[in-house]
């Protein structure tokens, strides 16, 4: 089971992530979504593709960009397409 919390609440907790680069990626329906904010940030991994963030809120207070997917991820990356991953603070740990 793969769990992610940040400021003492659970974001996400799975035992079907998928690993990629040493991330792990959530599937959607694992994600408590209302915690994730539409970010207007965007990135491009010349192998995934372009992704897209979300910032966490939790309580009030903000993680800015603290998850990102990748919408439509290029083929060499299509096992996270409709997953989410976290960085920037928030805890994933393996149990």
């Amino acid at each position: 089971m793969v769990k992610a919390t940040w400021n003492g609440v659970m974001l996400a907790e799975s035992d079907k992530c998928v690993v990629v680069e040493g991330n792990q990626y959530f599937p959607l329906d694992a994600v408590k979504r209302e915690y994730l904010k539409e970010s207007d940030t965007h990135t491009t991994c010349p192998w995934k593709g372009d992704a897209s963030y979300y910032s966490v809120e939790v309580d009030g207070k903000t993680n800015k960009d603290a998850a990102w997917y990748y919408p439509t991820p290029k083929d060499a990356a299509k096992q996270i397409k409709d997953h989410v991953a976290f960085w920037r603070g928030v805890t994933v740990e393996v149990e």
